[in-house]
């Protein structure tokens, strides 16, 4: 099937500041150079903060993770969790209709979506605040036939339940999550057969169906205080400000023109924006320039993983030059890592200081023969 981001696209994205401070941490959680692994974590946290999938969204948490803007968006258009149109605002019912639900009814739920809801898949109701769509298995199928809301599962459904559970959030009520004809889980319909000890003690939910009660955050949009901030390992969360920058829809190409330097020593545009401060704690700033060498700045690009806006970044930092970055010992390059805002992890991750020191003494890279040739675009 084939999946095309929306004609339609908000002018921005930005996390708010609190998904920010969550999205950050999922980045910790993998090794150094590898913070692309989180891109799918980050983009679900988007769409549940927005509802769907924006090419702002993408590009932003593209930018996060130092990937180019193609990779997330083979991630973004492969999976088909990601919804890249919008949907209702208030839920988006997603329908199994594979074997177990469609022998158990799932025919008669899509019936109930169309009348209800609208007559196509991925239609807004007249309201926008409901949509639908048919998907295949959702691993329930113990409880066919079921529907998914975001990441809650409404299981054991009739044409009837299905109908009142429509009308139940359209009325603003919020249904808890799971079997919804009387079942606690996935026993024995009629009852259980064994383990019967264990009934008389059980919780009122199920664990899934607890998790989601206490978190609160069925049918509602995420904003970053439902659940713990940090990996398991990190311990408490530190409380901190977060600068939070929107990711802006351009015309492709028109951000790196804006961006590149016009002529060799050409002095970046002022930005009105100070250099990123380090946290405490966080390694050792580098020694840095208030303008480039009479001879001009160098063209970091030269370095591998330096684009045009890398480098206009590093200049509005106070880097020009080859021998600024190869001075850099470890606490500086972890200070740097850190505040490349949008880049973070690049100069570990492609070694700059190594190429920087080879530059600086006059030697050539693989890459850098490259840029010279005209061969890096």
């Amino acid at each position: 099937m084939l999946r095309r981001l929306h004609h339609e696209q908000p002018e921005s994205f930005a996390f708010t500041p609190e998904n920010l401070a969550w999205a950050e941490t999922q980045i910790t959680k993998y090794p150094e150079g590898r913070q692309a692994s989180a891109i799918i974590p980050l983009l679900w946290r988007a769409q549940e903060q927005e509802g769907w999938l924006t090419r702002p969204a993408i590009e932003g948490v593209a930018e996060m993770l130092g990937m180019d803007y193609i990779r997330a968006l083979e991630v973004a258009t492969f999976y088909f969790m990601f919804q890249l149109k919008p949907v209702g605002s208030v839920a988006h019912f997603q329908i199994c209709g594979t074997l177990s639900c469609m022998i158990m009814g799932a025919e008669d739920l899509v019936a109930v979506a169309r009348d209800k809801i609208a007559p196509n898949p991925h239609e807004l109701s007249p309201d926008g605040r409901f949509s639908w769509e048919e998907v295949e298995c959702l691993g329930a199928c113990s409880n066919a036939p079921m529907a998914q809301v975001g990441k809650d599962y409404y299981e054991d459904l009739s044409s009837d339940s299905f109908g009142d559970l429509i009308d139940r959030i359209a009325g603003g009520d919020v249904p808890v999550p799971g079997p919804q004809n009387g079942r606690f889980a996935s026993e024995p319909a009629p009852g259980l057969t064994s383990l019967k000890e264990y009934d008389a003690g059980k919780p009122t939910h199920n664990v899934s169906a607890a998790l989601a009660v206490e978190h609160g955050d069925t049918l509602k949009r995420i904003d970053g205080t439902e659940v713990a901030l940090t990996a398991p390992w990190q311990g408490k969360a530190k409380s901190r400000k977060v600068a939070v920058k929107a990711r802006k829809v351009t015309t492709p190409g028109a951000a790196e023109a804006a961006l590149s330097d016009k002529g060799e020593n050409a002095k970046p545009r002022a930005t009105g924006k100070a250099a990123p401060v380090a946290p405490e704690g966080s390694g050792k700033k580098p020694r840095t320039l208030s303008a480039p060498r009479k001879a001009g700045a160098d063209d970091l690009k030269q370095i591998k993983g330096v684009g045009p806006k890398l480098e206009t970044l590093l200049n509005t930092m106070g880097f020009y030059h080859f021998d600024q970055i190869a001075k850099w010992g470890p606490e500086e390059v972890f200070w740097v890592d850190q505040n490349l805002e949008g880049f973070k992890g690049r100069v570990s991750r492609d070694d700059w200081v190594d190429q920087a020191t080879r530059l600086a003494a006059g030697e050539q890279t693989e890459f850098s023969k490259k840029v010279k040739k005209g061969d890096v675009y």
